[in-house]
């Protein structure tokens, strides 16, 4: 039976300059019609009857009253209302290894963007994807590194981001700075998110508490952050995937809602009694939610993802 796709080429944001999102819309579709379905690229803010609907990004609550932004929220509503699904486009969880995605790998999840809301296709992943995203990226996953490192690192999230529901960073920061210091005396190391536009607000801030053994990094590459790291503590973004990767243990406090849930730990009491987990079928999962806009335009990703198109 032939599915019917539509891709929405004015969710994007206005002014863009990156020739990756409009292809990301234009690829899918053909992507869609080399596999033997219907589709069509919508170029207006009217949302049409679809069995699946892409977007590039994701609408949450609290999101700006812009038309891309509306536009995303009105398909998705759409198609939650006629039972239908939508494919939701998102950030790779490789970048730290290719800090310019040149490779032009995307993540693909239907109806949402976390463990716990969107479906990644990847229950029985194929280890052949995995292999084939390690030679692309030239990623070699590191025995885990147990051995007592020297610092901690906090890696921050955007200030008030959706992904931490709202949450402002500084007071975050405290709680989480206070509730490491019961259980370690290890001098901590904070990396704010580079996206976030208030960092420098946030490193005035920070000095002005004068906090003991705590300092803020200042190198580009959270590689480097890594070095001599005992552990990394995230909120339940992505530098916890490439922390996983490279061995350093990590600890996410929202692990519903991360992607590195199966291979970290889960509360602070455990900063000094460190474990291993297996990550074999962690990382075949998470290759297998990444896709290149090659294969997009040639039908690969669609021939997968077509798979769980029906609800």
């Amino acid at each position: 039976m032939s599915i019917f796709v539509a891709s929405y080429l004015m969710g994007i944001p206005p002014g863009n300059t990156n020739p990756e999102k409009p292809a990301i819309i234009v690829n899918f579709i053909e992507g869609v019609w080399k596999s033997g379905d219907q589709g069509t690229i919508v170029t207006d803010y009217n949302p049409v009857s679809a069995d699946v609907a892409v977007v590039q990004g994701f609408v949450h609550p609290g999101s700006k009253n812009s038309m891309h932004l509306n536009l995303r929220k009105n398909v998705f509503e759409k198609q939650q209302r006629e039972g239908k699904r939508s494919i939701i486009v998102d950030s790779n969880l490789f970048l730290f290894a290719d800090k310019n995605n040149s490779r032009k790998y995307l993540r693909y999840s239907y109806d949402g963007i976390f463990p716990n809301t969107g479906e990644y296709c990847n229950q029985k992943p194929d280890p052949a994807r995995w292999e084939k995203i390690r030679k692309d990226l030239k990623i070699n996953m590191k025995p885990w590194r147990l051995t007592k490192g020297k610092h901690i690192l906090i890696t921050c999230q955007r200030d008030g981001g959706w992904s931490m529901d709202g949450q402002s960073i500084m007071p975050w920061l405290l709680r989480t700075i206070k509730e490491i210091r019961k259980w370690s005396d290890r001098p901590i190391r904070i990396r704010f998110h580079p996206g976030d536009k208030k960092v420098l607000d946030h490193k005035r801030a920070l000095a002005r508490y004068r906090l003991p053994g705590v300092t803020v990094s200042h190198y580009e590459n959270i590689l480097q952050d890594f070095i001599s790291c005992h552990a990394v503590i995230s909120y339940n973004s992505s530098p916890a995937i490439a922390a996983a990767i490279e061995g350093t243990p990590v600890f996410v406090l929202d692990p519903e809602r991360s992607q590195a849930k199966d291979v970290s730990h889960h509360d602070l009491k455990d900063l000094e009694y460190l474990q291993e987990f297996d990550r074999e079928h962690w990382i075949h999962s998470m290759a297998q939610m990444h896709w290149t806009l090659d294969e997009l335009k040639d039908g690969t990703a669609w021939r997968h993802l077509r798979q769980w198109a029906k609800k």
